[in-house]
């Protein structure tokens, strides 16, 4: 899947990732308290680029109605290389045949 089209679906596997994440930076944080005073701050880079993450994934979760499902992205990925496929096919002609749709119904004519 690519990055586009990952941005576009929330599915369990992308919720299992911001719990993990979330647990992550609440692990880390209660770790640097741990530490002492002062740690938490000394920290503050780092800190602030998980909670950049963090808040980023957060906003995906909660406007997450708007994305497609998994399966809509992958209904709309198909019908989108059938269509571009169908674009650069050579034009189709037909040929006649000898078939009479009255005859499919009366086979004795």
């Amino acid at each position: 899947m690519s990055e586009q089209e990952r941005e576009q679906t929330y599915g369990d596997g992308r919720r299992r990732e911001l719990e993990r994440m979330l647990r992550a930076l609440a692990d880390q944080i209660r770790e640097l308290d741990a530490r002492g005073p002062g740690a938490m701050l000394a920290e503050a880079g780092e800190l602030m680029r998980r909670l950049g993450d963090v808040r980023s994934e957060l906003f995906h979760y909660e406007v997450r109605a708007t994305y497609d499902t998994p399966e809509v992205a992958d209904s709309r990925r198909i019908v989108r290389d059938a269509t571009q496929g169908a674009e650069n096919a050579p034009e189709q002609t037909w040929e006649k045949t000898e078939w009479d749709p009255a005859r499919e119904s009366d086979p004795e004519r």
